[in-house]
């Protein structure tokens, strides 16, 4: 069974110069895993939320590639709320967590590295099934 405490803080290397910074996510080194699907969320309104799902099988990385906003992560027990504002870090969230998104600043890019292509039937999409399975 999936524990929130197995989603964790991912340092991401960040390369620094006069020029500016640039961060690399790699399967393997930054991520824990193949990285199969890579998206973007950006326009999100204010006060919108998004999320509200689990996968069975799915990892993600999520991260704030601009502004800020908190996930907050559910095992069907223990609930977290994790604040993401810094593009070199990222949150690992494995199968089995429950995930929202919320409380997005003005301008905020949340970028989702994924270890599968999208697939519907990997969704949990109800609380209560997912309290239940």
């Amino acid at each position: 069974m999936a524990k929130i405490e197995d989603c964790k803080i991912i340092d991401i290397q960040k390369v620094s110069s006069d020029r500016g910074s640039l961060s690399v996510i790699e399967s393997d080194l930054s991520a824990p895993f193949d990285i199969k699907r890579v998206y973007f969320t950006y326009d999100i309104p204010s006060g919108a939320e998004r999320g509200g799902h689990a996968h069975k099988n799915l990892f993600q990385l999520i991260i704030s590639v601009s502004g800020s906003f908190n996930v907050i992560i559910d095992d069907g027990n223990n609930r977290k709320s994790v604040f993401l504002n810094n593009p070199s870090q990222g949150l690992l969230i494995t199968p089995g967590i429950w995930r929202e998104l919320d409380s997005f600043s003005s301008g905020s890019v949340v970028l989702v590295a994924a270890s599968e292509t999208y697939d519907e039937d990997d969704y949990i999409r109800d609380y209560n099934e997912f309290k239940n399975s």
